[in-house]
């Protein structure tokens, strides 16, 4: 029996918990490339993804899901396209506590764009313990509005529990016949 190897794709701005998910529901011990922020990414945290994040998932013996974070600068967006390669689907995470989650929204919907129309993405936005406005109604509104319709989420991203459930609704809105 071959090896059944999907890929999917953590996206969305510095300090969002791209990183910190990943770990969260790894197999094995992610792999970082975290450098000191030298910009303004100081002011949120003090390291940042300059390449990728990278975990992995045993599904079964011979079915594994290999996780992979996207640097939140702009100014790494060239690892994107490098990142999207061969991609089943995309988890976009927003921090409710930034000034313009809307504005991320819009950034990385665009950057993606055709990336979520060949398949498929959900929303997981953290912080929502810190910050109750803008609400899950609303981000559902803002993407319809952009003409894209994805499951939205309020999560943690420290917790196992509901990154496992951000990966099942995509894997779910890819496949319906996926989950038991």
């Amino acid at each position: 029996m071959s090896m059944i190897n999907r890929k999917i794709i953590f996206t969305g701005p510095v300090g969002a918990g791209k990183t910190t998910a990943i770990a969260a529901i790894s197999d094995i011990k992610p792999i970082a490339t975290d450098e000191y922020a030298s910009d303004m990414t100081k002011s949120r945290k003090p390291q940042t993804t300059v390449a990728m994040d990278y975990g992995l998932i045993r599904l079964s013996d011979n079915e594994r899901v290999h996780l992979y974070g996207t640097p939140g600068q702009e100014r790494f967006d060239f690892m994107w396209d490098i990142l999207t390669k061969g991609g089943i689907g995309l988890i976009l995470l927003l921090d409710n506590t930034r000034k313009d989650p809307f504005q991320d929204i819009r950034f990385y919907t665009n950057a993606f764009r055709d990336f979520i129309e060949k398949q498929q993405m959900v929303v997981g936005v953290t912080r929502m313990d810190l910050q109750r406005r803008p609400g899950l109604p609303e981000y559902r509104q803002y993407l319809e509005s952009l003409s894209l319709q994805a499951p939205v989420f309020e999560v943690d991203a420290r917790s196992h529990k509901d990154i496992t459930m951000l990966l099942q609704a995509l894997l779910f809105s890819l496949d319906p016949g996926v989950i038991n």
